[in-house]
């Protein structure tokens, strides 16, 4: 890189460091409580990370939210929802829709206590292995459960009009990974910014 891009490349990541800042605050200050949300200052559980990212699926928060919450009742951790038979699952979810997703829930859940002993792979790999988790969602558990910087395609697509020359490519019909619009990373509180 010459010296003209390391200096436009510098003053960016200034930039972009105390915009992040900035929504980091105004998140502090007006997030809303959600049940699956970890507080200020507690670390989020990613089994509550996971269960509202795939509740949240094709669902309204207004509808996911006393789901989440009879299922959490129900289902406190990865290990009782593993133990649990398919039909008591199928029978928590009825009524969210799109049931492959709890199916997916319980298989996932199986994998995780039979492979990981309960616990949540920490990196992106080990999460898309999982039954049902795709990038996003795993991105999200990544960053938001364990802080892990990540590309989140919500944060690249408004991030790239801003920072970056827009290109015919950037439409939303086009498939794109998300590393491919520029080197946005996020992580934590930052992330779900930009989540529901």
């Amino acid at each position: 890189m010459n010296d003209r891009y390391a200096s436009v490349f510098a003053n960016g990541q200034t930039h972009l460091a105390a915009t992040a800042s900035q929504l980091l605050a105004w998140y502090d200050s007006h997030r809303r409580s959600l049940p699956w949300r970890a507080r200020p200052g507690e670390v989020a559980d990613p089994y509550r990370v996971w269960l509202s990212e795939i509740m949240l699926q094709q669902t309204t928060v207004a509808a996911a939210k006393p789901y989440f919450e009879r299922f959490l009742v129900r289902f406190p951790d990865v290990m009782a929802l593993a133990e649990a038979p398919l039909e008591a699952v199928m029978q928590a979810w009825a009524g969210l829709g799109y049931y492959s997703r709890a199916r997916n829930l319980h298989a996932c859940a199986k994998v995780v206590a039979a492979q990981h002993g309960g616990v949540f792979p920490g990196d992106e790999a080990g999460l898309i292995a999982l039954p049902g988790i795709g990038p996003y969602t795993a991105a999200a558990i990544t960053s938001i459960s364990f802080g892990a910087p990540t590309a989140c395609v919500p944060m690249m697509r408004p991030s790239a009009g801003v920072m970056y020359d827009k290109s015919p490519s950037d439409d939303a019909t086009t498939s794109r990974s998300p590393a491919s619009t520029g080197p946005v990373q996020v992580t934590g509180p930052f992330f779900a910014l930009f989540l529901r």
